[in-house]
């Protein structure tokens, strides 16, 4: 069968290599990845092996974001994991590359190359470059934050057009310390990606050439049977931590982080990340919330750059394996500083004491709650409940003047099973921080957000409403507390259990299908919203 496609007796004799991505015509973030499949299959070829490509499926949060739609996306994490493994068991490849773009492809690769722990990559198809609008550098988030200044009449339709014109100019992944970015950084640090490949930029022309030595590396890889089992350690989990910390970046890795540590049965618990960010400098001045983006970050040194900073300061142990069989600190000798960069700081000169993963415990979250504050980001702020059984309403209020400035904006039943699927509410926070309430209005949610989400924005409320969480028991003008310094989020004076025994589960949004699936086996967000058989 395989010589009825072109593979003749020498290919066959060779070992048989997955080059696995998520090419999809529905966003920008994965759109190179055919091109760098094509170099990287180069490479596997020169280093003796027989690349096959394999696709699977991706959903973008950008364009699904303030839809049904969004609630796909977390949902898609397990599927492409699942289709990855099962391909890769099913016709038993010797090794494994994952080319990765998009937010949930990033951490579902590395979930499937632990699951069948085999020689493998994890290879991000880049950032995408930054738009350029009335003089100055912009990324998606922008967009997202225009459309709540255009509803306070701070900007006109014309202007919020003008500027989603220019937001993406090409392929590749939203272009600050998102979600994306973020977890790039995170597989580099573990040890999964090659040391210095996943900031290169989605359009430079450096991707193609280091893919084709990737996809050499990949042979050696394999020669020498270093499985992520090897890589994937304790040290090597807190270690990403506190990279993502340091770099202020998304809060979806407390979700992702968790889920990946555990194929490899270790327990990386939402406290760990809080423990590690409480010790970990801010060091990387990165969007949404600071002034550059990741192709800055690249042209200032790179992923690379932020780990040796942390590495010299005690930060981030530099002991840990990579997947080129050398250590951390070994691949950061080669890191080149640009003269005069601004992007990375000093451990000594930080932008702030703690990193910008915060997690949060109260009457509303006894499991646990996350929020990313940053050098900017309110410490404290006490407010009236708005309550919101969806998203929709809540955005529907913000945009047309139901909030007001002092007001905490409560969304629930949007949990990874009241979702289902946890969608990201990033509609919400963009257009409050776009009506300049930055500081005068929070958010609390079972939901997500987006790693361009600004403002003292709480998510992943846990319990969930959904299952009788405390969050269901909030009502409408009750007085909420967020205390960052002490990390607490509570609701004033009320006794949420005694509100609680008259609740009665909502009827599950679906019947069947996927989502029904999903939400019968999804775990809770403090645990990284896993799924798994029942009992």
């Amino acid at each position: 069968m395989l010589k009825g496609i072109g593979f003749d007796d020498k290919a066959l004799s060779q070992p048989q290599v997955m080059v696995s991505h998520a090419w999809i015509e529905t966003m920008p973030c994965n759109y190179n990845q055919r091109e760098l499949a094509t170099a990287v299959k180069e490479g596997v070829r020169a280093g003796g092996g027989t690349p096959m490509e394999v696709n699977t499926i991706a959903i973008s949060d950008g364009v699904t974001m303030g839809t049904e739609g969004m609630k796909t996306s977390l949902v898609s994490r397990e599927l492409i994991a699942d289709s990855i493994e099962l391909v890769a068991r099913g016709h038993y490849f010797d090794a494994l590359c994952c080319i990765v773009g998009c937010d949930k492809t990033i951490p579902a690769g590395a979930m499937a190359l632990a699951r069948v722990d085999r020689p493998g990559l994890v290879l991000y198809s880049g950032s995408i470059a930054y738009g350029t609008w009335r003089g100055r550098n912009v990324a998606i988030a922008d967009t997202f934050e225009a459309i709540g200044a255009e509803a306070a009449g701070r900007i006109s339709a014309a202007e919020l057009k003008e500027l989603e014109d220019v937001t993406c100019p090409g392929a590749g992944a939203c272009g600050g310390q998102y979600t994306a970015n973020t977890m790039a950084m995170v597989m580099e640090v573990l040890g999964l990606s090659p040391f210095g490949y996943n900031t290169i930029p989605a359009t430079d022309p450096q991707k193609a050439p280091a893919s084709v030595s990737a996809g050499r590396l990949l042979m050696d890889v394999l020669a020498a049977d270093r499985r992520p089992s090897s890589i994937l350690t304790r040290i090597s989990f807190e270690n990403a931590i506190a990279a993502a910390a340091a770099s202020g970046g998304s809060t979806n890795v407390a979700l992702h982080i968790p889920a990946l540590a555990a194929e490899v049965g270790i327990e990386i618990t939402i406290d760990d990340i809080d423990r590690i960010s409480r010790r970990t400098p801010l060091i990387a001045d990165m969007k949404p919330w600071g002034r550059y983006f990741a192709v800055d970050l690249y042209n200032a040194g790179g992923i690379g750059l932020v780990t040796r900073r942390l590495i010299e300061g005690g930060f981030i142990d530099g002991s840990a394996m990579t997947i080129t069989g050398r250590p951390l600190a070994e691949e950061c000798e080669r890191v080149v500083e640009a003269p005069g960069q601004e992007v990375v700081h000093r451990t000594d000169d930080a932008l702030a004491a703690e990193g910008g993963l915060v997690i949060l415990r109260g009457n509303i979250a006894p499991e646990g709650a996350i929020a990313k504050v940053t050098a900017h980001t309110m410490r404290s702020f006490t407010g009236t409940a708005r309550v919101f059984e969806d998203e929709d309403g809540a955005l529907d209020a913000v945009l047309r003047g139901g909030i007001k400035p002092g007001d905490v904006v409560v969304i629930r039943y949007e949990g990874p099973r009241g979702g289902p699927g946890m969608p990201e509410m990033l509609s919400v926070t963009a257009a409050i921080v776009g009506k300049g309430w930055g500081e005068q209005v929070a958010l609390v949610t079972d939901g997500r957000f987006s790693g361009g989400t600004n403002g003292l924005m709480v998510g992943h409320v846990a319990p969930e409403a959904a299952i009788g969480g405390p969050l269901a028991g909030v009502r409408e003008g009750d007085r909420i507390n967020i205390d960052v310094d002490n990390r607490r989020l509570d609701v004033e004076g009320v006794d949420l259990a005694e509100r609680m025994r008259d609740w009665r589960p909502r009827v599950a949004p679906y019947a069947t299908g996927v989502m029904a699936k999903y939400a019968a086996l999804v775990g809770s967000a403090a645990k990284g919203a896993v799924t798994r058989p029942p009992a």
